[in-house]
């Protein structure tokens, strides 16, 4: 059947459910797609059960971290992984079915299926056609294809947090934010963990020194975290499964070997737009994502994109609420809003968690001047009986504005958005020194990490 509307939403993510709700009242015909259930994978496969799986690790490390320093218990504690898996659920079980319900309550009509673009106008989904004066892609991303021997033997962060019972050995492949946030919690399980990073360096998008300070906090945790070991090959051997890498210097290879009961795939996410087939709509893909420019429009201009398919912006989630709010006021208004990326925040909430904004190595070290802190000494980082912190922010000289901040330590996920406000704000340094903090917390840090 064939049916008109204004706007044609594909996903119903962080983006796509943002976008709903910022038109959703305008008074325009709007139509949503999902292939899957409604609500996407921060809320449902991604940050949100995420954190509360890692919520349960920090509440035992930090039982763990005080025995014998006035509290804590008399042996140390371990997630009770199966009650745990119910917990997180709680968050996820009915989450789909209030997000179409909302949808639903604003008029907008709901449709389930693989989409596809049959021509510049119009989105397939199943045995309907929507015709869109207006089309929004929020495809999302998937996990990355690696190519080698075995990968169906990979467990997916997905499958990962729907395990009823962890087993004792646990692989990692990649070194990024699913690997090491999975990688922490898994130990505070009880779990054997291997991390496998196949460069130089892992967590690539953080700041080296305090992403160093973090592997040695992994390290005393008890967790194995071994760089250029990419892998090659994953087999069934008996009971167990066995991961070959190739390990690399610049003199010489060699193959290594690992048993695991699970390997997990934390090697990277790439835009999903598998048969969505956007050369039918003129919609320009470059490096497997979607081009938009700064109004978040396509190379079709009536076509607009936002969230992890999109080739501009970090692939967060207040990145893809940020892009679908900058799209809704283009299409309601006309392309007069644009989007600002200006010190948008990240963390990887391992123990300790990091945070970071801005950038990380000055491009001209004669321009900045950068502030490097040791703070595992420090009061806010020995009353919680953790070992390492750190922070470093970058300043300009000329203007005093703040560049790059970067937080290894307590609440670092917290205190990182502080320094955000200042860059997004245009404040100073000078400034953030005159706010008077709530002592003692982390945030009364920062004069001093200035």
């Amino acid at each position: 059947m064939e049916r008109e509307y204004d706007i044609v939403i594909i996903g119903t993510g962080v983006a796509g459910t943002t976008l709903a709700h910022q038109v959703g009242y305008s008074g325009l015909n709007i139509a949503v797609i999902d292939s899957r259930e409604y609500g996407g994978t921060c809320p449902l496969r991604g940050c949100d059960p995420k954190k509360a799986l890692a919520s349960a690790s920090e509440a035992a490390d930090w039982n763990n971290r005080l025995i014998g320093r006035g509290a804590g218990t008399e042996s140390p504690l371990r997630i009770d992984w199966p009650s745990l898996i119910e917990f997180k659920r709680t968050f996820t079980e009915d989450y789909p079915r209030k997000i179409e319900k909302s949808l639903f309550e604003m008029g907008i009509d709901t449709y389930h299926g693989r989409a596809y673009f049959e021509d510049e106008n119009t989105v397939a989904v199943g045995e309907d056609k929507l015709k869109g004066v207006y089309i929004f892609i929020a495809a999302g991303a998937r996990p990355r294809k690696l190519g080698i021997p075995g990968e169906e033997y990979l467990t997916s962060s997905e499958e990962f947090m729907e395990t009823e019972k962890l087993p004792e050995r646990i692989v990692f492949v990649g070194g990024g934010y699913i690997s090491f946030e999975f990688a922490h919690i898994a130990r505070r399980a009880g779990c054997r963990v291997t991390i496998l990073q196949r460069s130089e360096r892992p967590l690539e998008q953080f700041d080296p020194d305090l992403v160093d300070m973090l592997l040695k906090a992994s390290e005393v945790a008890g967790i194995e975290v071994l760089t250029n070991n990419p892998v090659v090959a994953v087999e069934k051997e008996g009971g167990s499964l066995l991961v070959r890498t190739e390990f690399k210097t610049e003199s010489h290879s060699e193959t290594h070997t690992f048993f695991a009961d699970m390997v997990v795939h934390g090697a990277g996410r790439v835009p999903d737009l598998e048969d969505l087939q956007p050369e039918n709509a003129g919609i320009r893909v470059e490096n497997g994502a979607i081009v938009v420019d700064k109004h978040m429009r396509t190379s079709n201009p009536r076509v607009y994109a936002g969230g992890d398919c999109t080739s501009e912006g970090m692939p967060l989630t207040p990145v893809a609420t940020l892009q679908a709010r900058v799209a809704a006021a283009n299409v309601l208004d006309g392309n007069r809003v644009e989007a600002d990326y200006t010190g948008i925040p990240r963390a990887v909430f391992t123990i300790p968690p990091l945070a970071s904004v801005g950038i990380s190595v000055p491009p001209d070290s004669t321009k900045y001047r950068v502030v490097f802190r040791d703070r595992s000494n420090w009061y806010s980082t020995r009353r919680t009986g953790m070992e390492f912190a750190g922070s470093k922010v970058i300043i300009d000289k000329e203007n005093d504005r703040i560049m790059g901040a970067h937080i290894l330590g307590p609440n670092a996920e917290e205190a990182i958005n502080l320094f955000a406000a200042a860059m997004r704000l245009g404040l100073k340094a000078s400034d953030l020194k005159k706010v008077v903090y709530a002592y003692p917390g982390v945030c009364s840090d920062i004069v001093y990490m200035l």
